[in-house]
């Protein structure tokens, strides 16, 4: 999932602000005019002759749910196979996730769950909400969210089926969607693609379709208002952002991008309610300071980097990632003995804590209850300017 800048907060911790909003018929006929799929022609999980004869001839016993599922990733992505690669510029449908051999994963996932079901394997997308992390593209602050792909075996036997180059496992935190759901996610992600290529007419016909297919998405509403945003339609951007925020009280996404577009329109009482809201709602979350970090970091700025990553572990004392993050920035301002000593503390909490990290070799988990991996590109969410 693609999303322009949203702030994601272990907990669901919902953001202090009552915009009393109300919905308007009108305006919503304006958003999405269309009454029915822009795209019949696009089948995400669709498989071609190509791959039906591939798995005819690479699986040949069906008996075993199990057998298959291990099989599946032995032929996706294994190095004598597939050899499927990660890439999150482009979201693909199954059959292009084949024919080009790399994808994100929600393109991966697609294709995974396509070809479970041709074998007869039980296997449904589930959505993951996991710690935020940011990256830059041209004016854009894209957020990456993650999906997955869940089955049964029968007998309380649950799999997950996870494409990530390293996963940090947390109990409890998925919930199974539709295929429908995926759809909708699926034009989104491209949506987000196309304004990050500049093209926003392109742009609006994706994400206008992704709330054909499902409505209820407060990502795909902060993404459209965006798109409203960039073409100069203000009363549609502001209706966007404003429903995205009614439909999800802990999207931050909306609320950032109102702070600017009321500022850009001088209502600056405004912009400043909604910004000082923000600032609190930010504040205490560890892991918007530790994504500054990321960002200072990667324009090199290590002084900058290092005060956020402290800032991080103030407010979450036990979290490895942040004193691995702050003992690389010490490394690269010369520090090697704080280095060192924190790199070893995050060693400590690794092994001590209830964070299970699992390296990338092994794609299936075999679990007895539901559970979610790690965050990749499943969705996207877009912010304009800075954070």
């Amino acid at each position: 999932m693609l999303m322009m800048l949203s702030i994601i907060v272990p907990g669901c911790v919902m953001i202090p602000l009552d915009l009393g909003f109300s919905r308007d018929i009108a305006l919503e006929s304006q958003i999405l005019p269309q009454t029915a799929d822009a795209f019949p022609e696009i089948d995400t999980l669709a498989l071609n002759q190509e791959i039906v004869d591939f798995l005819d001839r690479e699986v040949t016993n069906r008996s075993s749910g199990p057998e298959i599922v291990q099989r599946l990733q032995e032929l996706l992505f294994g190095p004598d196979h597939l050899n499927l690669q990660y890439d999150d510029l482009l979201t693909r449908t199954a059959i292009e996730t084949f024919q080009d051999r790399q994808g994100n994963c929600l393109s991966v996932v697609s294709l995974y769950i396509a070809m479970a079901r041709h074998l007869g394997v039980d296997a449904e997308f589930q959505t993951v909400k996991v710690r935020p992390r940011w990256d830059r593209r041209g004016e854009l602050l894209v957020l990456s969210q993650h999906i997955n792909a869940i089955g049964r075996f029968g007998g309380g036997t649950t799999y997950v089926v996870d494409f990530t180059p390293e996963i940090t496992l947390q109990q409890l935190t998925a919930n199974t969607v539709s295929d429908l759901h995926s759809r909708a996610l699926y034009f989104n992600n491209l949506g987000v693609e196309s304004l990050i290529a500049g093209d926003v007419d392109r742009a609006l016909g994706y994400l206008r379709n992704s709330l054909w297919v499902d409505p209820t998405l407060s990502l795909v509403w902060s993404n459209i208002g965006t798109a409203f945003s960039k073409n100069n339609d203000k009363s549609l951007a502001e209706y966007s952002y404003r429903m995205a925020f009614d439909l999800d009280k802990t999207n931050g996404t909306a609320i950032n991008n109102l702070t600017k577009f009321y500022f850009q329109q001088g209502d600056i009482e405004t912009s400043e309610r909604y910004a000082e809201a923000m600032e609190r709602f930010n504040n205490k979350n560890p892991y918007y300071h530790y994504n500054l970090g990321n960002l200072a970091f990667a324009e090199q700025n290590f002084e900058q980097a290092r005060d956020h990553y402290r800032d991080a572990i103030r407010r979450k004392d036990a979290e490895p990632d942040f004193y691995l993050a702050l003992s690389t920035t010490y490394k690269r301002l010369g520090d090697t003995e704080q280095a060192e000593r924190l790199f070893e503390i995050a060693r400590q909490l690794v092994i001590t804590g209830d964070q299970i990290y699992q390296p990338s070799r092994e794609k299936v988990r075999i679990v007895n209850e539901r559970s979610i991996l790690r965050e990749t590109s499943a969705g996207f969410s877009v912010r304009t300017g800075p954070l």
